[in-house]
């Protein structure tokens, strides 16, 4: 097949006014019941039950791609995957998982609270109460520095956390932002974004504008190139997102029936190469398994689910992504009329303080009533027109509403920021205030101005955030990538050891965050 049949599933429902919409695009709306009520003011009509439709197919999308792709996860790294026959299913429901349980917890203290962005410091005091447990990567190395108490977004600054850099948190936290912005991709990212900063930045914040854009634009756009379009359009000019997809779509165009050759381009342009985990837990790989996935799936969501597996890297998370944008389009009566074994359950298994009786539709319901929200607070309203109930919406264009940000760039930053009260509180006698002190003097090279003018503060500080075990583990033990292997010399350089092993998954999710380093024995 060619690029042409991608716009098979009712192509043009209707583009955002703010995009152009054309006549014929007026004409389609109006079959399928969206008006467009004043080009100049640019908002449009939805019926409610439309919005409740493809918020509800959104989620329960990105439910089966996760959870039918758990078994695929990194399972196909070296050569692409080999499913076939594939056929949507949770016959027993869905469970909690780091790809979706995350954005339960924020949406549900978002939906208690009726605030669509809850402060930072009360994330952090969120994440203690409920993010406790199976955790990894940037999202482990942040919780750990929320113990010395660095709150978001600091968690998740490039300078303070060496995965920012490369992590697809930015991707498998943002889906369900998406989904409470239709036909608002600004505001989708404005969200997303707020809650991805607690522990990504630079390239995986582009991520987050890229795919929150695409899912608020697949309310109103079914053309799966108008959808990707619309999430180009929403990334920085500089970032890696537009060049990415642009191989993407001539890969495709010149080998519409061999996607094992344009995975094999892929990997030959886009796979760093520097270790197993910066590539296969970076944004690289898997935004292009997302992309790769919609072009050869065209428009088919089973086949989509398929070739998302099948592109492999982080699989399961590739295709929950995906699963969002194409489960938004379709909608919730769509896939429910497939035959499919779907058990509407949400079960959690891993998040503390969280309700035990979710179902997936009761979770989607939670983002219907944060879309009024957000909805009402942007100028919209729910009204009657032509006898129907339908949600009036202010329609945004995508674009990049943060910059491409850099490591130099963000240290500057906290260095503006942070330069007196490091010093404050290395100077405190509060064992968290100068263990912190002396994880962001070393993290932005203070730590010799500050060991020379304040020597005896600066031992005990150390001290006190080798008592920090967790930190400790992470910093030494984490992985090995780039800009971890940097940060853990200059550690080192400060007169830090390697703990004596690695700590299990079991006790790091312990309730104990600080022991005294001279009585540490790990057997």
């Amino acid at each position: 097949m060619n690029a042409k049949k991608l716009s098979l599933i009712k192509p043009g429902l209707l583009l955002l006014v703010g995009l152009g919409l054309t006549t014929a695009c007026n004409e389609q709306a109006a079959r399928e019941g969206i008006r467009v009520e004043d080009r100049s003011l640019s908002f449009i009509e939805i019926p409610a039950e439309t919005i409740t439709d493809k918020i509800r197919g959104g989620l329960l999308g990105q439910m089966i791609g996760v959870q039918n792709g758990l078994q695929y996860e990194f399972k196909f790294i070296e050569e692409p995957g080999n499913v076939s026959g594939y056929v949507p299913a949770l016959p027993e429901g869905a469970i909690t998982d780091d790809d979706t349980d995350f954005e339960w917890v924020y949406i549900y203290t978002m939906q208690q609270q009726r605030q669509l962005k809850i402060p930072y410091q009360n994330i952090a005091t969120l994440w203690k109460e409920r993010i406790n447990k199976n955790i990894w990567c940037s999202n482990r190395y942040a919780r750990s520095l929320m113990d010395i108490d660095i709150d978001p977004p600091h968690t998740g600054n490039i300078a303070l956390n060496p995965w920012a850099e490369f992590n697809i948190s930015g991707q498998f936290l943002c889906e369900t932002f998406g989904l409470i912005a239709p036909a608002m991709p600004q505001s989708a990212s404005k969200i997303g974004l707020h809650y991805t900063n607690v522990a990504i930045d630079y390239e995986p914040a582009q991520t987050t504008q890229f795919f929150t854009s695409m899912i608020a634009t697949a309310f109103v756009e079914s053309d799966i190139i108008k959808i990707l379009d619309a999430g180009v359009q929403a990334t920085d000019t500089s970032s890696i997102l537009p060049m990415l997809v642009a191989d993407l779509k001539e890969w495709h165009r010149q080998y519409p029936q061999d996607w094992k050759h344009t995975r094999k381009l892929i990997e030959e342009k886009y796979s760093p190469k520097t270790s197993w985990i910066r590539s296969n837990n970076g944004y690289e790989l898997n935004s292009a398994g997302v992309v790769a996935a919609l072009l050869y799936g065209e428009g088919d969501y089973a086949r989509t689910m398929e070739f998302a597996y099948n592109f492999g890297w982080d699989a399961d998370c590739n295709a929950a992504t995906a699963g969002t944008i194409l489960g938004t389009v379709k909608g919730y009566k769509w896939m429910m009329s497939q035959g499919w074994q779907i058990v509407d359950r949400y079960q959690n298994t891993t998040r503390d303080n969280m309700p035990e009786d979710e179902t997936i539709t009761s979770f989607a319901d939670r983002v219907i009533e944060l879309f009024e929200l957000l909805n009402e607070e942007n100028g919209g309203a729910k009204i009657v027109s032509n006898q129907r109930i339908v949600y009036k919406i202010p329609a945004e264009k995508p674009r990049a509403v943060v910059p491409l940000r850099t490591k130099d760039s963000q240290q500057k930053i906290l260095l503006a920021a942070l330069n007196s009260s490091i010093e404050r509180d290395l100077l405190s006698e509060d064992r968290a205030s100068s263990a912190k002190a002396v994880y962001l003097a070393i993290c932005l090279d203070m730590q010799d101005e500050l060991s020379q003018k304040h020597p005896n503060q600066w031992q005990r500080a150390i001290k006190e955030l080798k008592g920090y075990y967790k930190v400790m583990n992470n910093v030494f033990w984490g992985s090995d990538f780039k800009t971890l292997n940097e940060l853990k010399e200059k550690f080192i350089a400060s007169g830090f050891t390697a703990p004596p092993r690695k700590l299990t998954d079991e006790e790091v999710y312990s309730s104990i965050i600080w022991k005294d380093p001279t009585e540490i024995v790990l057997e």
